[in-house]
């Protein structure tokens, strides 16, 4: 199993940042107007938005990790797949994340993970807890993704799809909330 390389996103980050002269909160702002469209409906709406922090994104360079709901807007900035950032793949790694216009993001869907996990983890006879240590976490990081509110780490969501045998893609949607 290759695990998912947050350092190396975080360098393909900055080099577009530095290539496109964008300080980290120019490189936010950026990243968020993506989906304009999407941002005034909210807006008009009354519904909260949560625009990247340029915190998140230097975070992601000292820590090497970010939820899997982040990297997503990192990923389609960057017009890369999360495969591609996985060690040893090739820029052409993996699926298209799904085609969003101004109106949409792409979103994990975590209970088709968590479903696709399940039926995986069935299918080869094994317990939570004997794929959490595959997949080197705490079972209930993997059981609770059929109710999870947020994200799970980027790293564990990568490792899943690996481990499940899908393309990452096959997890996402395009959100319209």
């Amino acid at each position: 199993m290759r695990e998912f390389d947050g350092k190396a996103l975080y360098a393909a980050l900055d080099a577009k940042r530095q290539a496109e002269r964008l300080s980290w909160p120019g490189a936010a702002v950026a990243i968020w107007d993506m989906a304009p469209l999407l941002n005034a409906a909210r807006d008009a709406r009354g519904l909260a938005n949560h625009p990247i922090s340029p915190s998140t994104l230097r975070n992601l360079g000292k820590g090497g990790d970010t939820s899997c709901q982040h990297a997503l807007f990192f990923l389609r900035w960057l017009e890369r797949t999360p495969e591609s950032f996985l060690a040893g793949a090739g820029l052409d790694a993996g699926a298209p994340l799904p085609a969003c216009g101004p109106d949409r993001r792409p979103r994990w869907d975590l209970k088709a993970l968590h479903a696709g996990l399940n039926e995986a983890r069935v299918s080869r006879g094994v317990t939570w807890a004997q794929t959490a240590h595959d997949l080197r976490c705490q079972p209930g990081q993997l059981t609770g993704l059929k109710t999870a509110r947020f994200a799970t780490s980027m790293i564990l969501a990568m490792r899943i799809t690996q481990w499940v045998g899908r393309p990452a893609a096959d997890f996402m949607y395009q959100a319209r909330w």
